[in-house]
């Protein structure tokens, strides 16, 4: 049974965060030591990030409140709000996220009605709620109540393949299944001034955004969606599992990404690739060149560096890739799905185009994922582009 994804859309909070500008703020924080100076502005300004967007609105100049909470335009100082404060923006700010790449995800879907949803996949490792946020996309979408609901939390970067092998699982158990995928992550409730490099590599990184796709094998799909779901593979490699994760302190989430990462990522790709390749034999003796689109998680530039001198791969082939960190950082999860985005509004070549995905995430696991490009899927069906209708403003941090 084929499965496909019918609509992909996209979605960012409305505050835009200049990289230049973040970066002078963190290196004006007292309490920085001189190589914590210096990390801040070789992190900031060698990550290949030009803009990012924060649902946390007071980290702009413009910004005025009589209780600052994470940014104090008067002084200048980033402060350091405790863990509930941070989780209860997230409440709050993930949920209008959420809905809203959901809804817009259904709507470019136009033949489903929102009753025809039979699953929800949430996704996020940026905060918690419960009633969380797949009983909210139920309720403001109007779904059916009796939907079934699934929430994969705190799995990082690359939860977004989980949820889409969940989606392609239960599609293939009821024909008739039309499963809803939402990603959203508020990673910059989580930033704070520091020395620590891996705190500091955080703030330089990641962002917040969401991804929603509708996924379904429902007869007649096929001439009407943009991909189909080929294949998913995970590995975790034999090293790496002190060198990326996520934990929970008393102010807010804390990263740690060492710097070895690329290099356990650079030994163990090609190893990572080899099950999902053997899965498909006319891919398997290919060069990966040959394979037109790459749509690899953006985990930061170096990590990117590092695949394509591995694999061989060509500077086109990593643009959506460094496009997406370059305009949106890294926002976790849902950072995968934007690159997806990227691909499918590019103009299609004749015939159908496969696309090799990865991601990267705590562990060190490496989720990897076929998928194809079809040939209706220009860029004329997407229904905006990555920021989709949300409102820009130009803040500062």
């Amino acid at each position: 049974m084929t499965v496909y994804v019918r609509s992909l859309e996209t979605a960012v909070p409305k505050t835009m965060l200049i990289q230049t500008e973040a970066r002078d703020v963190f290196a004006a924080q007292p309490g920085l030591s001189r190589l914590g100076s210096r990390l801040v502005s070789t992190c900031f300004d060698s990550a290949a990030i030009d803009t990012r967007y924060t649902a946390v609105e007071e980290l702009t100049m413009d910004f005025r409140s009589d209780d600052p909470k994470f940014f104090d335009p008067e002084t200048g100082l980033l402060l350091n709000p405790s863990t509930k404060v941070r989780n209860d923006i997230f409440a709050r700010e993930a949920t209008q996220l959420f809905v809203k790449a959901a809804r817009a995800a259904v709507d470019a879907a136009p033949e489903l009605e929102s009753r025809d949803i039979t699953h929800v996949v949430t996704v996020s490792c940026t905060g918690f709620f419960n009633p969380g946020p797949d009983y909210k996309v139920v309720r403001e979408l109007g779904l059916n109540p009796a939907v079934q609901r699934y929430h994969l939390g705190f799995m990082g970067c690359y939860a977004a393949f989980p949820a889409l092998r969940a989606a392609k699982m239960f599609c293939e158990a009821d024909p008739q299944a039309v499963v809803l995928v939402v990603c959203a992550e508020l990673c910059s409730l989580h930033v704070r001034a520091s020395n620590d490099p891996d705190t500091i590599m955080g703030s330089a990184l990641f962002a917040d955004g969401a991804a929603a796709a509708v996924v379904t094998a429902r007869s007649g799909s096929e001439e009407k969606s943009l991909l189909q779901l080929d294949h998913f593979e995970t590995v975790l490699t034999p090293v790496g599992e002190d060198s990326m994760a996520w934990n929970i302190g008393d102010h807010g989430f804390e990263m740690v990404l060492g710097n070895y990462v690329p290099h356990i990522i650079d030994d163990h790709i090609v190893g990572a690739l080899q099950p999902l390749f053997a899965r498909d034999r006319e891919l398997e003796a290919l060069p990966y060149t040959d394979i037109r689109h790459w749509a690899i998680h953006p985990g930061g530039r170096s990590i990117l560096d590092r695949v394509q001198s591995r694999l061989g791969l060509t500077d086109e082939q990593l643009v959506p890739a460094r496009e997406t960190l370059r305009n949106y950082g890294n926002m976790s999860s849902a950072t995968v799905l934007f690159v997806l985005k990227h691909i499918l509004e590019q103009d299609p070549e004749d015939g159908d185009e496969r696309i090799c995905s990865m991601a990267f995430g705590p562990g060190l696991t490496v989720e990897t994922a076929l998928f194809t490009k079809l040939r209706q899927a220009p860029s004329a069906v997407l229904s905006g582009h990555a920021h989709g209708n949300l409102a820009t403003e130009v803040p500062v941090p």
